[in-house]
C-alpha cells in the first residue's frame, strides 16, 4: 500500500520523506490556504518545492469547474514537473476533463468522490487515482470503510487499472482497515503517521531494555 502525505507544509512532508515511508502527496485548495500560499507564481514555485522532496505522485488540484477551465489549469500544473497528478473533482465536466486527460497522458486525481457510482464514472473516464473521502462520511454517521470496501470489490470484479486512493485518513485505525480491504493508497495528515510508531508496550519495553543496558555497562 501507498502512503500519501496530505499536506502543503513543506516541513512535514520533508520530514516524512527522511523517514522513507511516503509515496507521494495530496494537497487541495484548503491546505494551501493554510500555509499562506497565493498567487498563481507563488502556487507553481509551492508545487515544485514539493515534488523536490516527494519522489512520486504530487496531486495539485484544480480551481475552474467548467471543462476548458479544467483542462487549460490541469495543462498548466502538469507542465510544472513530472510528478504532478492533476486533481480533478467529481463533477461532469471534471468526467469530461478526465477522459480528455486520460487520451492524453495526463495523469489525475478524482476528488470528492462519496459514492461507488461515481468512482465507477471516474474509473470509466480513466482516472488514476480516485479519491473516496471517508472521514467525511463517517462525519455525517456513513459508513465511509464500507464505501471503500465496495469501490475496491467492484474495480477488482472489471479489472479498472485506477488506484483506490483513501482520502479523509482521520487515525490509525482507519489506515489499518484500508490496508486490511487491499485499498491501493491512503493519504494522511503527518500527525496520522507519527501516531502509528506509538505503543505503550514499546515505551515499556524500550524503557527496561535502556535501564538494564545501563546495568551492563556498569
Amino acid at each position: 500500500m501507498k502512503f500519501f502525505i496530505d499536506t502543503a507544509n513543506l516541513k512535514e512532508i520533508e520530514e516524512g520523506a527522511k523517514m522513507g515511508i511516503l509515496d507521494g502527496c495530496t494537497t487541495n485548495p484548503s491546505l494551501m490556504a493554510k500555509e499562506g500560499i497565493k498567487g498563481e507564481s507563488n502556487i507553481k514555485d509551492h508545487y515544485k518545492s514539493i515534488c523536490e522532496l516527494v519522489d512520486g505522485s504530487v496531486s495539485a488540484e484544480v480551481f475552474s469547474t467548467s471543462f476548458d477551465g479544467i483542462v487549460s489549469e490541469g495543462e498548466e500544473l502538469a507542465n510544472i514537473h513530472s510528478n504532478i497528478v492533476v486533481k480533478v473533482p467529481m463533477i461532469e465536466e471534471g468526467i469530461k476533463a478526465i477522459a480528455h486527460f486520460t487520451k492524453n497522458n495526463i495523469k489525475t486525481n478524482c476528488t470528492l468522490v462519496f459514492s461507488a457510482t461515481q468512482a465507477l464514472l471516474a474509473a470509466k473516464a480513466g482516472a488514476t487515482y480516485i479519491s473516496p473521502f471517508i472521514g467525511r462520511l463517517d462525519d455525517i454517521s456513513t459508513d465511509g470503510l464500507q464505501l471503500l470496501d465496495d469501490i475496491v470489490t467492484i474495480f477488482s470484479n472489471y479489472g479498472f487499472e485506477s488506484e483506490v486512493l483513501g482520502a479523509s485518513v482521520r487515525h490509525p485505525m482507519h489506515l489499518m482497515e484500508c490496508a486490511q480491504m487491499g485499498v491501493d493508497v491512503v493519504t494522511c495528515p503527518f500527525s496520522v503517521y507519527k501516531s502509528l510508531f506509538k505503543h505503550p508496550l514499546t515505551d515499556i519495553g524500550l524503557a527496561k531494555f535502556l535501564k538494564d543496558a545501563e546495568k551492563m555497562q556498569g
